[in-house]
């Protein structure tokens, strides 16, 4: 007899609610360049002086764009960006949004040990602590890798949730720690981190097409009851184009008074306080390998 598993609940948004937005914003600037490029820096401009642009003018035209709009968006930056360019934190700050930790140096999860992980997220928290007077409340990883060992620094350091898995379209907890998921499908990078050179992986996008697809996908998650998490990067979005795409986009999503734009913080405090806490919980559960597995052998 087939078992049919039983349906998972609907994730329940504050009360009038039926979906939620999360606008955040990735402040890497020159940082993953600085990262790919740590055992010598090449004496060529282009590339940093396309990244450059989001610290110069490209986050300002984003907090220009939220404050004209009502929204809070959550500003994830890399350490050693907010040591290059110590009044980031501040212009993010008096906006009234969230910032939250994204490594030290944008380190890639694979080229780092464990006890490399935990000095740079130790040492990014100190550091924010020291300019702001408070303590960040969530961890996003560069490129959205975690490893469980990842998992168990941001509980053991107190933060309220991770932001860099997709295994589910609403908040979860994996190791008893709180997810709040994201999605390639709505992050501005896959579509316009063209930096030229020969050296870009895919193409240049319509910005036309990438704004109708990510209002399709907004108004489906709506439609399911999820969380629609835009990612958008200060050196990528900050650019004329993107602007007016982010326009209309917001345009339909705060017309729609059943729509919840929060921060990741805002959406934490919620989950731990609401019916949400405890039903969407899974374990990390690393497979073991597969090895040399054959199938249509004579066993007997």
């Amino acid at each position: 007899m087939t078992q049919t598993r039983t349906p998972l609940p609907a994730y329940e948004w504050p009360s009038g609610k039926t979906s939620a937005t999360l606008l955040s914003v990735d402040v890497d600037a020159q940082v993953p360049y600085m990262w790919a490029q740590r055992d010598g820096v090449p004496d060529r401009l282009g590339t940093l002086e396309i990244r450059r642009f989001g610290p110069r003018t490209g986050l300002y035209r984003l907090l220009d764009l939220f404050a004209r709009y009502r929204v809070k968006a959550s500003f994830y930056v890399p350490a050693f960006a907010v040591e290059a360019n110590p009044e980031i934190l501040p212009a993010i700050l008096e906006g009234g949004h969230e910032i939250g930790l994204h490594g030290y140096f944008h380190e890639i999860v694979s080229e780092v040990s464990d006890d490399e992980f935990t000095g740079a997220l130790e040492a990014s928290m100190e550091l924010f602590v020291r300019q702001t007077g408070a303590r960040p409340v969530g961890f996003r990883s560069p490129a959205w890798e975690m490893t469980p060992h990842m998992l168990r620094e941001v509980k053991r350091l107190g933060l309220a949730y991770d932001s860099s898995l997709s295994g589910f379209d609403h908040p979860y907890e994996i190791d008893g720690v709180l997810e709040i998921p994201v999605q390639w499908a709505i992050d501005d990078a896959i579509f316009f981190k063209f930096e030229g050179g020969g050296r870009d992986k895919w193409p240049y996008q319509s910005g036309r097409a990438v704004l109708q697809d990510w209002l399709s996908e907004w108004r489906m998650l709506h439609r399911f009851g999820g969380l629609f998490t835009l990612t958008v990067h200060d050196w990528i979005s900050g650019r004329a184009q993107r602007i007016a795409l982010l326009e209309e986009l917001l345009e339909a999503i705060v017309a729609e008074q059943s729509a919840w734009v929060a921060t990741a913080a805002e959406i934490a405090k919620h989950h731990a306080t609401s019916a949400n806490q405890g039903r969407f919980a899974v374990e990390s559960a690393i497979p073991q390998a597969i090895g040399k597995r054959r199938f249509g052998q004579d066993h007997g």
